[in-house]
């Protein structure tokens, strides 16, 4: 099986891994990773802009590298909601028999010192850096683990919502 990810992010290339891994367990896997654009901004600010930015990656990386079984695109994005930020991923999988999956990840409640870089035009990954004092975090555990104190990561996230989003694909139900 070839999976192609929208991404270089090692944490989206993990968790799709152990996504697939955990549906199609003793299945032989080429995971393949291709840079796309997302065709939205570097910071989407909605629901539906994150949405459309992961069905954007995995059309893309299917039009890339069109000898594949599965492309998967996931776009991390932040809304604001009753003035508090919050912040999710959309999964978006496509396969080769033409059927699509997608999901959306945990919403996490950012700080108000997140939310002012944020609002001030800095992308979430590098307002978090600065208000946790790390190095590229949007790499490593994300907002999820700087908050919940690695109890949950990016990665992990990321990774249940990509099993969720592949239910199509694995459940007779959706034929």
């Amino acid at each position: 099986m070839k999976i192609v990810v929208a991404s270089r992010n090692p944490v989206k290339i993990g968790a799709t891994e152990q996504a697939f891994a955990t549906l199609f367990p003793g299945m032989a896997f080429e995971m393949l990773s291709a840079d796309v654009d997302s065709g939205v901004g570097d910071q989407p600010t909605s629901d539906d802009e994150t949405r459309i930015g992961a069905r954007n990656r995995a059309t893309a990386a299917s039009n890339a590298l069109p000898e594949a079984d599965y492309w998967v695109g996931l776009e991390g994005g932040v809304e604001v909601i009753d003035e508090q930020l919050m912040a999710f991923a959309w999964m978006a999988i496509k396969g080769s028999n033409g059927k699509i999956g997608e999901a959306r990840s945990a919403t996490l409640p950012l700080p108000p010192a997140v939310k002012d870089l944020v609002d001030s035009g800095m992308e979430l990954g590098d307002a978090n850096d600065k208000v946790f004092s790390t190095v590229n975090s949007k790499q490593g555990g994300g907002a999820y683990g700087l908050l919940t104190n690695g109890l949950y990561t990016r990665e992990s996230i990321y990774t249940q919502t990509m099993i969720i989003a592949l239910t199509p694909f694995v459940n007779e139900l959706y034929s």
